[in-house]
């Protein structure tokens, strides 16, 4: 007990860490996220008819997007969800930069009944160190 008492610091900083670690590791897991590399990505986009939703800011999109993408910034996804209620038995192939915002954008399309939506695990940067193309 006297160690840990004069090492709280210490602790507490190990134990805060190591939730980090877990929670990057197995965060999207534990939300309901299903991540794809590029290889199935494209997979899901040729042979599945997978659409393509682009959910970062106009600006990022007009820069370079992946062929035939549908914007919907994230910011305003909520409020157009509507917009995809077409596609909600199709696969939805979902990206972002760098796979952050995608995820978080699966996340409500989970709770919004959309069953099949793929977070693209890197993002635009994955998919150009791909060397896929993109069309400005």
């Amino acid at each position: 007990m006297q160690f840990i008492s004069n090492n709280i610091f210490p602790i507490l900083i190990a134990l805060f860490s190591g939730a980090m670690l877990f929670w990057s590791a197995f965060g999207s897991r534990i939300r309901g996220i299903k991540d794809v590399d590029c290889v199935a990505a494209t997979q899901l986009i040729n042979h599945k008819n997978a659409l393509v939703l682009d959910v970062r800011e106009d600006s990022e999109y007009k820069a370079g997007h992946i062929l035939n993408s549908t914007l919907i910034p994230l910011g305003k996804l909520a409020g157009r969800i509507g917009e995809l209620e077409e596609y909600k038995g199709q696969p939805i192939v979902v990206v972002c930069r760098s796979g952050n915002r995608s995820g978080t954008a699966c996340a409500l399309l989970g709770k919004q009944g959309f069953a099949q939506a793929y977070n693209l695990a890197g993002g635009v940067i994955a998919w150009q160190k791909a060397n896929l193309p993109l069309e400005k």
